[in-house]
């Protein structure tokens, strides 16, 4: 399903050429649940970001479902990414004036999805959240299990075959991050490829692989 080979990624921070990314091959198969781990700096969220298609190797090759994405233009990597990939972040990202109904539909009516197809779609994808009776909330008065629930709604209403989730448990309570977590690990049940960048070892043992990352390279 997704191949990296050889990517590399640097940033220039004033001066100094930082290496984000140190010639990192992967391999992940269907139905994949990995935790990317390691300390700050290491690369996780660059690596994130290749895979999410919000970002581009400076050199390597990606290939995601037998698509080569580094010869992609930006408006075909978009498409690919709007079809393809979910996208659950720490700071869940919600628009705050519209709500929770309306945040869930958003990624529906930017691909320009019907009506009356999305809304019933919508409705019964934030009834398996357990969060019908907060479809009319705005972001602000909803907890933050809660806005998470949201945003994984959102991530996956558009049923991407690859799910990316960047500390998704950092800014909740021990019990919400258990219900998150529970949540996430059913979608990888149902065939979802999940990959959760966590500093926390207990979930990040959760997963069926564990890549640590040191200095942009696995370890």
């Amino acid at each position: 399903m997704i191949e990296l080979q050889d990517i590399q990624r640097s940033f220039q921070v004033g001066d100094e050429t930082v290496h984000a990314l140190r010639d990192l091959s992967l391999q992940l198969t269907p139905g994949d649940y990995v935790s990317l781990m390691g300390p700050s700096g290491s690369g996780k969220s660059t690596l994130l970001n290749i895979l999410g298609l919000l970002d581009h190797p400076d050199q390597g090759h990606y290939q995601f479902e037998g698509t080569e994405t580094t010869s992609l233009s930006e408006e075909e990597r978009a498409d690919l990414r709007r079809h393809k990939v979910g996208f659950v972040f720490q700071a869940f990202h919600l628009v705050p004036r519209l709500t929770a109904f309306e945040n869930v539909e958003l990624p529906m009516m930017l691909a320009g999805i019907d009506p009356e197809v999305r809304k019933p779609q919508v409705a019964q994808t934030l009834e398996a959240l357990s969060l019908s009776d907060r479809s009319h909330h705005r972001p602000d008065q909803l907890s933050g299990g809660q806005r998470q629930r949201v945003a994984i709604a959102r991530a996956t209403i558009m049923h991407p075959t690859l799910l990316l989730a960047d500390e998704p448990t950092g800014n909740l309570d021990k019990h919400s991050g258990q219900e998150v977590v529970e949540i996430l690990e059913r979608l990888n049940r149902d065939g979802i490829t999940l990959i959760i960048v966590t500093h926390d070892p207990e979930i990040g043992s959760r997963a069926k692989r564990q890549i640590q990352m040191i200095d942009g390279a696995i370890v």
